[in-house]
């Protein structure tokens, strides 16, 4: 005669499951259930100028800095990372388009809340609304005066940086 199985017994075959499902997205992903998108390595640098760039204007200032990366990307038909790491001339020495990486290290965290959203935009920078920074292409800090912001007025002022539609 079959004995009908207890609550307790029933609760223990959906625990085993469970546990093994688990080992298996695990061995499959290596991180289980909490298993987060990878970056590809054009991303993370993506993800890693935006946080270098605007970490302390936050989710507004970084959601229009990647927006200018992206717009830069469709008018100089380059990929993000080499709009990212783009080199400029200064009295005749190179130095990276954007400063954060003139130091040559990776200097911040994307597992901080500021770089889990740095990562969801360098994810998703096909899919922003450019229109927020009025398609600028260009930015600097609100007390920067190069020769480039002396003829033009921002089109959008965010925190501490004023934006440009240059091109």
């Amino acid at each position: 005669m079959l004995k009908k199985k207890t609550d307790i017994e029933e609760w223990l075959v959906w625990f085993i499951w469970f546990v093994a499902i688990y080992f298996l997205l695990f061995l499959i992903t290596g991180k289980g259930f909490g298993a987060e998108p990878s970056l590809t390595k054009d991303q993370k640098v993506v993800a890693m100028t935006i946080l270098g760039e605007a970490r302390g204007e936050g989710k507004a200032g970084m959601y229009a800095v990647a927006c200018v990366l992206q717009q830069r990307s469709i008018n100089r038909k380059l990929t993000p990372r080499q709009v990212c790491l783009q080199n400029r001339t200064v009295k005749g020495k190179k130095i990276h388009q954007f400063s954060c990486w003139n130091d040559g290290k990776e200097s911040h965290s994307l597992k901080t809340p500021h770089g889990i959203y740095a990562k969801f935009l360098a994810m998703n920078l096909h899919r922003l609304q450019l229109s927020y920074v009025k398609n600028a292409d260009h930015y600097c800090t609100l007390r920067t005066h190069n020769y480039w912001t002396r003829k033009s007025e921002p089109v959008k002022i965010i925190g501490n940086h004023k934006f440009f539609k240059l091109r």
